[in-house]
């Protein structure tokens, strides 16, 4: 075992060097910026198997296993994807154009917003109908938002020095994207700690940054609390990023003693150093009453189950409380379908430390939570008592449900029932209880029918512009936004480090819109799949997502979408679409 002595050695020797070739990067011209990117694209696509073995197997399960999907998903697509998003923005900077189109950034309704997806025509063909838009925050003007953007590459000055980037231990491309938004965004050099959880990935992501290791640029290293606690309190690191909860976030800037909680009380933090962080929540996932179809609740039920069991809810916008109408005639029937689909999927675990502990604290506080599938997760509780309940039943210690006050982190999912009969009453009920009962900011999933959205427009519209999260899926789960490159990912803006929430500041953003003018960003997805898209007024060529847990051919369509976006080709597309209108 390595001593202490020695782990601190490395950790400072990591850092002089970083400190050595931060003025080598911060001088690398904008072309050559670029090649660097263009060059490690294929080392992504050339290492994606081993990747993807390695995390399956750190997961529990083999390469071949249709959970595998979701590592192909949160691993080397997701670098792919992010990394061909930054190349794009880049190459436009460098022919002399402005990062955002004009077109792009436009006035909407009395606010700013930016078109980010699809960029492409690659984007648009693959992800057909779905869609991205960035809200500014109010008061910015479309001039505004076109002259901050990408501020590192058009002559305005930018935080230059060394960057600790604390990794997270569950989605393996986090680590990586918040690299590369160190590195091309804030023009930082990087020392990144992997988290125990995922350490594993060290070697990987060693050989997809190997130039920018070479040239001082980028240094890994392991190590848990000790070690990072250390790198915290550097004099030789500039800036910090932490992915994780807001305990990690409070012990390095108050500290963990005795006197941390006056410390943060009298805004005297022991750690001054700029401060980014992305550390989750209790996500909702609300479901607007409509006129759905059996197949309408079948599809969206495998939508809601993914949003929750993909990475085994391991995830800091799993969706962790499912908002029902209480009258509606479709909750009874979608709830049957959830249960039939949690039932319905292979076998796994869930890996995370402490979820055990975790899920038990549920059991506890809901003795009769079902349990569907093998083991003892996969845990559906119909019935959260809120506050705002005509039964108003605390749980059984006579507090808040810890459902609706805690991040499980874990495989199971929570029910609120909310009066409201008609959509703009029940939207009303569901945005205040979003916003006001349930902690964290970082996203929110909102299910709708097309047909309802169109009767009840402004109620949609309201409550889009009243949740207050950094990203909000409507018919596409949160967590799309955080693969996408092009969009900001991030908390609603608001925190502060004395009231950290879901943290500060946001990442990704390929076109490297200025954080302080970046409010949330609304995905769209099609209500229904190709072609019953069609008769329900979500018309689009996408089927059944591959990111889907139900997904029969996940694996090998998101296998050949990372190929895809590594290296586009036409010729690479039918088998893409192959694979995916097999599943």
């Amino acid at each position: 075992m390595t001593s202490p002595i020695l782990d601190i050695e490395a950790l400072n020797r990591a850092v002089a060097e970083l400190r050595e070739g931060a003025g080598t990067w911060t001088a690398t011209p904008l072309p050559e910026r670029v090649q660097l990117l263009e060059r490690l694209l294929p080392r992504i696509a050339d290492g994606a198997e081993d990747m993807v073995t390695a995390c399956a197997r750190a997961k529990g399960y083999g390469p071949d296993s249709p959970w595998a999907a979701e590592d192909w998903a949160g691993a080397p697509w997701a670098l792919a994807q992010t990394t061909s998003a930054y190349l794009r923005v880049l190459r436009r900077i460098a022919a002399g154009k402005e990062p955002v189109d004009a077109r792009a950034v436009r006035e909407r309704d009395g606010r700013t917003v930016v078109d980010v997806f699809p960029a492409t025509g690659w984007d648009g063909l693959l992800l057909n109908g779905f869609t991205a838009r960035v809200w500014t925050r109010p008061g910015t003007t479309a001039d505004g938002v076109r002259r901050r953007a990408a501020a590192a590459y058009r002559g305005r000055p930018v935080a230059s020095g060394v960057a600790l980037v604390l990794g997270a231990g569950n989605v393996a491309a986090i680590t990586a994207l918040d690299i590369l938004h160190k590195l091309y965004v804030d023009g930082q050099v990087v020392i990144a700690k992997m988290n125990p959880v995922n350490a594993y990935l060290r070697p990987h992501f060693e050989r997809v940054f190997g130039e920018f290791v070479t040239r001082g640029w980028v240094r890994f290293v392991d190590g848990g609390a000790a070690e990072g606690a250390h790198l915290t309190t550097h004099e030789g690191v500039d800036s910090i990023h932490v992915t994780g909860s807001e305990h990690t976030h409070d012990a390095i800037v108050w500290g963990t003693d005795e006197k941390a909680e006056e410390r943060r009380r009298a805004d005297t933090p022991l750690n001054t150093k700029p401060f980014s962080s992305e550390l989750g929540g209790v996500s909702p996932c609300v479901v607007v009453p409509g006129p759905w179809s059996a197949a309408d609740l079948r599809f969206q039920a495998e939508h809601i189950v993914t949003s929750k069991m993909n990475n085994s809810g391991h995830n800091c916008v799993a969706s962790q409380i499912l908002v029902l109408p209480r009258d509606w005639d479709g909750t009874e029937p979608l709830l049957t379908e959830i249960r039939q689909v949690l039932r319905e999927l292979p076998a796994r675990t869930d890996y995370y430390p402490g979820a055990d502990r975790r899920l038990a604290a549920v059991r506890a506080a809901h003795p009769k939570a079902e349990v569907h599938g093998e083991g003892d997760c996969r845990l559906l509780v119909p019935d959260v008592p809120t506050a705002t309940d005509a039964s108003n039943v605390p749980d059984v210690d006579g507090q808040a449900d810890m459902l609706l006050t805690d991040e499980v982190f874990g495989s199971a999912l929570g029910v609120v029932r909310l009066p409201g009969a008609t959509p703009e009453s029940f939207l009303g009920e569901a945005v205040a209880f979003a916003n006001d009962r349930l902690p964290g900011t970082l996203g929110a999933t909102l299910l709708v029918h097309p047909r309802t959205e169109k009767d009840h427009r402004a109620a949609v519209d309201t409550a889009l512009a009243g949740l207050r999260y950094g990203t909000i899926g409507v018919n596409c789960w949160s967590a799309i936004g955080f693969l996408l490159g092009y969009t900001p990912w991030g908390a609603h803006p608001g925190h502060t480090r004395q009231s950290i929430g879901s943290g500060v500041g946001f990442v990704h953003n390929a076109f490297m819109l200025a954080d302080d003018d970046i409010e949330k960003t609304v995905l769209r997805a099609p209500f229904a799949p190709a072609p019953r898209g069609l008769f329900t007024g979500s018309p689009s060529l996408s089927p059944r997502p591959p990111y889907f847990v139900t997904h029969r051919t996940g694996a090998t369509t998101l296998q050949r979408v990372t190929r895809f976006t590594a290296a586009p080709g036409v010729a690479k597309l039918p088998g893409i679409f192959a694979s995916a209108l097999r599943g």
